[in-house]
């Protein structure tokens, strides 16, 4: 088998457990409080990582972290987003809302940095659009939409965000030290904020240790985050921008059959419907416009990466 298949197989194995997480957490968090859960996550995540990229842990300077802070309070601040968000919608809607975020890129890149959109991307942007109004709004209207999609509708906007951000930088800093510093700086913010949110009444901090929250904090920080990290770094030096956009576009997809097999999760025709449009407006946008990593990974995947 040769590196190029590897690598594309190795991304695919980390979009399979990036979307079957969306199900993990949502699991979890009947035994746990969104921060209490983020909080270990994000803590031993940030071991593993310090470990997987200990050389570029040991040659960090004041503008790595600099950088790494800003990135990681984007990342932070998404996660909050969807993690809250999974409280109260479904694996599926949360995983193809989330997915949203990679539209936006182009969006928020003409409205903040006056970058120039090609039509397709604006096509793409279109069908994405009217996909998660016939997936979020019900027949009833805007009166009757979920929180929680609207909690993780907040999340897709701080990834495309973050998507930008970590484009702007990763071409001066390494991108093991970004991916480090990402996870850590998420999980110190979620450990700082989790005493907080329990003083002022936010979210009581709630942890109830069962086999089935341990089982979705490793999933999560070993598995999700520091390994599925670490396999996209070394993949994007063996296969092209385009192979890892269109593999990542199928996170959704492996999210939404995750949910149907372990919790008999069905969407309606209405909401199919929307979600379908939405992958096709993720696929015109990264096929025909600049092509950026899914929200959950450590970067942006451009051929100046690899």
């Amino acid at each position: 088998m040769s590196r190029r298949l590897r690598a594309d197989a190795s991304l695919v194995l980390a979009t399979i457990l990036w979307g079957a997480t969306f199900v993990v957490v949502k699991d979890a968090l009947d035994n746990a409080s969104v921060f209490a859960f983020l909080a270990l996550r994000f803590a031993l995540a940030t071991v593993l990582m310090a470990l997987i990229f200990r050389r570029a842990f040991q040659k960090l300077d004041r503008h790595q972290v600099r950088a790494g802070a800003l990135i990681g309070t984007l990342l932070f601040a998404g996660y909050v987003f969807q993690t809250t968000g999974l409280l109260y919608t479904s694996p599926s809607k949360a995983a193809f809302i989330t997915g949203f975020g990679v539209v936006l890129v182009p969006i928020f890149s003409a409205l903040f940095w006056r970058r120039r959109i090609n039509r397709w991307v604006g096509v793409g942007a279109s069908a994405a659009l009217l996909g998660l109004y016939f997936l979020t709004v019900p027949p009833a209207g805007l009166t009757q939409l979920n929180r929680g999609d609207l909690l993780v509708l907040g999340c897709a906007a701080v990834f495309a965000l973050h998507i930008i951000v970590v484009g702007r930088y990763s071409a001066r800093h390494p991108v093991g030290a970004l991916s480090f510093l990402q996870v850590a700086t998420t999980g110190m913010l979620t450990t700082f904020a989790l005493p907080v949110v329990a003083l002022t009444g936010l979210e009581p901090i709630r942890i109830n240790w069962t086999a089935g929250l341990l089982f979705a904090v490793i999933i999560t920080a070993v598995f999700a985050t520091a390994i599925c990290f670490s396999i996209q770094v070394w993949a994007q030096q063996y296969t092209t921008a385009t192979h890892t956009a269109i593999i990542f576009t199928l996170e959704p997809v492996f999210a939404a059959l995750t949910s149907y097999i372990l919790l008999s999760e069905r969407l309606g025709a209405r909401a199919l419907f929307g979600a379908a449009l939405i992958l096709a407006g993720i696929l015109l946008a990264e096929l025909k416009g600049p092509v950026q990593a899914a929200p959950d990974s450590p970067g942006p995947v451009s051929d100046s990466s690899l």
